[in-house]
């Protein structure tokens, strides 16, 4: 693809990269693995992006597309040539990352999987709040869709559309079971919209296939603590939901975690019908396959600051026991 363009449009603001202020850590259980999970989340140099770390291993692991190996029930991450080298169920720090606007961290883990916690981006968006954010000295150049990109798998779809103002989602589902049947979601993603409309969001199931995952080795740490369950008409969890549409909300805060492995914040309108991690991927795929369909809008190569500048942290809604 040619070069940065030389002028930044007036309708699009640059934005700073950011990092946590500081390490914070938790420790949890794996949704599928069911092991017990150590996770810290570290402030990391301009220009990183974000990274997981096998500690175990003493490798690490870029939060990229082209890094995806598996997509079953989440996505996975991990290294050619290395089967080892692999972290699960990366979809919902990514997405809290994302959605807090971080752009530079190590996310450390001593497993083959990311702690589940809530089942929701609820903790993890916890956790940086109790680190802080602090912005760094130079701009991240977003990536711009500049054509209709689409996949689709039987009825599902993802597609990516021009729309350089912002990053605006959509997302509809429909499933058999009428205690979901039919929902959609529309917001422009940003930092509050993230927090209020998405991070509480839990992952969910059908009774009928829990124990088909399990026989496939999936789902071995799942539980109503950390997912909806689901049977016809039925909410099997004892507290109900959190929120009506609760379903169609964390099919869009996966997609927030699937879209972020961009690399860079996208500018341009997500569209999804019964989409899921395995079209999220394969859409960030067609998209980054053609450079006539994105450039990068143009960021500064530095700012002049004579320090970082520390961020408030946003009022925390959750109680720290959400991180146990």
């Amino acid at each position: 693809m040619d070069g940065l363009p030389h002028s930044l449009p007036l309708h699009i603001a640059p934005t700073i990269q950011r990092t946590l202020k500081a390490s914070i850590g938790c420790v949890g259980v794996g949704l599928h693995s069911g092991r017990r999970v150590q996770l810290d989340l570290l402030p990391a140099p301009v220009g990183t992006g974000i990274v997981f770390r096998r500690t175990d291993l003493g490798v690490d692991i870029p939060a990229r597309y082209d890094h995806v190996i598996d997509t079953r029930l989440c996505t996975v991450l991990g290294l050619p040539g290395r089967p080892e080298a692999r972290v699960a169920t990366v979809e919902h720090v990514m997405a809290a990352l994302a959605g807090a606007g971080v752009h530079n961290a190590i996310v450390a883990v001593d497993g083959p999987e990311v702690p589940i916690h809530d089942g929701s981006s609820a903790s993890a968006l916890f956790l940086i709040d109790c680190a802080g954010i602090v912005e760094q000295a130079e701009f991240i150049p977003a990536i711009e869709v500049l054509r209709p990109v689409r996949v689709e798998h039987g009825e599902a779809f993802a597609e990516l559309r021009p729309f350089p103002f912002a990053f605006d989602m959509a997302m509809s589902i429909a499933f058999d079971a009428a205690a979901i049947g039919r929902q959609a979601l529309t917001l422009r993603l940003t930092p509050e919209s993230f927090r209020t409309e998405l991070a509480r969001a839990r992952t969910f199931t059908m009774a009928s296939e829990v124990e088909q995952m399990r026989a496939a080795g999936l789902a071995l740490g799942g539980s109503l603590d950390n997912a909806v369950v689901v049977d016809g008409a039925t909410v099997l969890n004892p507290a109900g939901l959190r929120m009506r549409d609760e379903f169609v909300r964390h099919k869009l805060l996966d997609a927030v975690g699937d879209l972020a492995l961009a690399g860079a914040p996208l500018r341009g309108r997500f569209v999804g019908h019964r989409t899921g991690h395995a079209l999220n991927n394969r859409l960030l795929r067609a998209l980054f396959a053609d450079a006539a369909n994105w450039r990068f809008l143009p960021a500064s190569d530095a700012v002049s600051r004579p320090a970082p500048v520390a961020l408030p942290a946003p009022r925390v809604r959750q109680r720290a026991r959400a991180v146990a």
